[in-house]
């Protein structure tokens, strides 16, 4: 099928090199001309394991990015792949993807509307798919943006929704072995689109993938509710961690026991330093305020946040219990959100960088993929070319990332000038001759 796809982020890239890998001819569009270029060059703005060699591979061939939206209504189907970043009381923004919804519905408009034969729809019909993470509300602001660009032609092109369950540092893999597939389409023809459109996925599956078809509304919430649940289970984890840590009781025996009750499940029970990144937090604070818009408060939610939110505290004051760091050397191994990426959206070292700048600490900080994206945040802290460089004098460190290799730092810890160390996510092993506290453990 021909593909065209909106907007070029996280989301955008892996989801047009995805399609393009299982066989579609896919048209990426960013405003961005430096992002246009890196994808025709064959690799991606952004550190995603696997994305890379995917764009190699396909760049020039099945895959191609442009600037403009003159491809649109040759397309079988347009994904609208684009940002929607939070307004300061938590809702989404949602005006970028309103003009692209309006400038793809304008590009319909300019060409008559699309050719559609290609997969056996009416020739007048052009399938639109948000793929970008909005509320149910926000399906009508996109809808009424795309029929204003589409003018007359606006009965002849359908929206749909399409959410993404992808998680940063393992995307690709998301995409080609997915959990679920949910379809939110107002038609059968819709809906058989998507079917098509996804087919080489699922047959490559041998069919055992859940399909939920359902409107556009109902697979929005989907999402929502999805990220709000795993939010919500990391939270409470982290709460019944605390209470084990007050009492002196591993939390992470006491959840490897509770992990096998199957009304539970064993994933996301880690207690730790917490949740960051661009969805969960994105994600919360919108289902919040849209539940509020609508006049319900959510205190599940909240409460959620709240935990959330303590933990980098948290992780300090056992630091003060330990040492006073004001003019000492602190290490803070991990600054990603999570391991696999070079995002520092809503890390949780943010906060502990924060914590320990306002203790009078001398910040090094160190991670293998996205020192150079925390350097822009805070450009007054040191950065090291290693963990062992950034333990190298140090009074105190803290973990906060749980990459593989900061389990194997047992000699590193010798260079510390006071080996005191906080460890944020269970990755670092108790040994002799280290202060060692972990967070809920």
């Amino acid at each position: 099928m021909r593909v065209t796809v909106v907007g070029s982020g996280y989301v955008g890239t892996t989801l047009a090199a995805c399609l393009a890998d299982a066989g579609h001819d896919v048209t990426a569009i960013d405003i961005d001309p430096d992002v246009v270029a890196a994808i025709n060059d064959g690799h991606a703005a952004i550190h995603e394991p696997g994305l890379d060699e995917l764009l190699a591979e396909h760049a020039g061939d099945r895959l191609r990015a442009t600037t403009e939206y003159g491809g649109v209504p040759d397309a079988d189907v347009t994904f609208l792949a684009i940002g929607t970043p939070s307004n300061e009381d938590g809702s989404i923004d949602l005006g970028a993807l309103t003009a692209a919804a309006e400038m793809t519905g304008e590009a319909l408009a300019e060409a008559g509307a699309a050719d559609g034969s290609a997969s056996g729809a009416p020739d007048d019909r052009h399938l639109v798919v948000v793929k970008s993470t909005i509320t149910p509300p926000g399906v009508r602001a996109v809808r009424e943006a795309l029929d204003e660009g589409a003018g007359d032609a606006a009965d002849r092109v359908e929206l749909a929704t399409n959410p993404e369950f992808l998680r940063e540092g393992t995307a690709v893999d998301d995409f080609q072995h997915p959990d679920k597939l949910v379809f939110g389409a107002e038609s059968e023809w819709a809906t058989a689109r998507l079917e098509a459109l996804y087919e080489p996925l699922v047959a490559a599956t041998d069919g055992d993938v859940p399909v939920i078809r359902t409107d556009p509304e109902t697979a929005v919430m989907i999402k929502y509710a999805n990220n709000a649940f795993l939010a919500s289970k990391i939270s409470l984890a982290n709460d019944l961690g605390n209470i084990c840590k007050r009492f002196g009781i591993d939390a992470y025996e006491v959840m490897d026991a509770v992990g096998l009750d199957d009304r539970i499940g064993a994933r996301f029970l880690r207690s730790g330093v917490g949740w960051g990144g661009s969805c969960f937090p994105k994600d919360v604070d919108a289902i919040r305020s849209a539940a509020r818009e609508a006049g319900y408060e959510p205190a599940m939610l909240d409460a959620a946040v709240a935990v959330n939110d303590g933990q980098p505290e948290r992780m300090l004051e056992l630091l003060d219990s330990h040492a006073d760091v004001a003019g000492e050397r602190v290490a803070v191994l991990g600054l990603a959100f999570k391991p696999g990426t070079d995002d520092i959206r809503n890390s949780r070292a943010i906060p502990v960088i924060e914590g320990l700048q306002a203790r009078g600490a001398e910040v090094v900080g160190y991670d293998p993929v996205a020192t150079a994206n925390m350097r822009e945040r805070f450009p007054d802290a040191a950065y090291a070319d290693s963990a062992a460089g950034a333990l190298e004098g140090a009074t105190a460190a803290l973990v906060v990332t749980d990459w593989d290799e900061f389990a194997a730092l047992d000699d590193a810890f010798d260079a510390m000038a006071a080996p005191v160390v906080i460890d944020g996510r269970r990755i670092v092993e108790r040994r002799d001759g280290l202060t060692y506290e972990g967070l809920t453990w």
